[in-house]
C-alpha cells in the first residue's frame, strides 16, 4: 500500500513538473513572439504650438491656395500596433516636419531659407478600425542645427489608450546622411525600425509598435 502511495505521487510529481515545463516554454515563446517598439526620440525644439487650422492628412494643400506645396509629393501609410501585433484602433497622431527647403514654421526657426505659404506643416489624425493611417505630404530637406546635420525625417507624437510615444521616421535612400545625423546614430541597433519601407515611387510604409496599446 505503502509503495502502491509512493508511485501515485511520483506520477503525479512527473506530470505536474512536465505541464508546469510546457506553460513555462509557451509563455516563452510568446514573449519571443512580441514586437520590438518603435524606438522613443525627441521632441525637438520645433514642436508646433501654433499651427494652421488645417490639421488634415493632406499636409501639401491648404483650403483657399491655388498652389500646392513645394517639393516631392509622398504618400506614407502604415499601422499602430501594440508590442503583441494587436492594432490600436483610434489612436491619435500629431504629424509634424520642415519644408521641402529645411525649415519648419515656427518663430524659433531662424533658418534663412523660405517658409511655404502653401505648406500645411502639421497634421493631427486618428487611426483606423485596423490600428491604420495615412498622409500626403512633401519629401523634407535635411537641415544644419545647434545640434549638427539633421538628416530628413518627420516628427510623430503617438497616443494610444495606455501609452504615449514621441519618435521620428526616415527615409531609406538617405542612408549617407542618416550616418551623419546624430539622431538618428544615438539610437544604434533601434535605427531600423525607424525607417520606413518603400513602397513604391514616392510612397513609404511605417508601422509604429507602442509598448501597450
Amino acid at each position: 500500500m505503502r509503495a502502491n502511495h509512493t508511485l501515485i505521487t511520483r506520477r503525479n510529481f512527473t506530470g505536474s513538473a512536465l505541464a508546469a515545463v510546457t506553460i513555462l516554454g509557451a509563455a516563452r515563446v510568446g514573449a519571443a513572439s512580441d514586437i520590438a517598439p518603435t524606438p522613443d526620440q525627441t521632441l525637438g525644439p520645433f514642436y508646433p504650438v501654433q499651427h494652421l487650422a488645417e490639421t488634415d492628412a493632406d499636409l501639401t494643400r491648404i483650403k483657399g491656395h491655388k498652389n500646392r506645396a513645394q517639393g516631392t509629393v509622398i504618400e506614407v501609410t502604415g499601422r499602430v500596433l501594440d508590442r503583441h501585433g494587436n492594432p490600436v484602433r483610434g489612436a491619435r497622431l500629431e504629424v509634424w516636419q520642415c519644408n521641402a527647403a529645411g525649415r519648419y514654421a515656427h518663430p524659433n526657426d531662424i533658418a534663412a531659407v523660405p517658409l511655404d505659404p502653401d505648406f500645411q506643416g502639421y497634421a493631427a489624425i486618428t487611426t483606423g478600425q485596423h490600428g491604420d493611417w495615412r498622409i500626403t505630404t512633401i519629401k523634407p530637406a535635411g537641415y544644419d542645427s545647434p545640434i549638427g546635420f539633421r538628416t530628413p525625417h518627420i516628427h510623430f507624437d503617438v497616443r494610444g489608450r495606455s501609452h504615449r510615444l514621441t519618435t521620428q521616421m526616415y527615409f531609406p535612400e538617405d542612408q549617407v546622411t542618416n550616418a551623419k545625423d546624430g539622431v538618428f546614430k544615438n539610437m544604434g541597433g533601434d535605427a531600423v525600425r525607424a525607417l520606413a519601407r518603400a513602397d513604391g515611387v514616392a510612397r513609404y510604409g511605417w508601422d509604429i509598435v507602442l509598448m501597450d496599446g
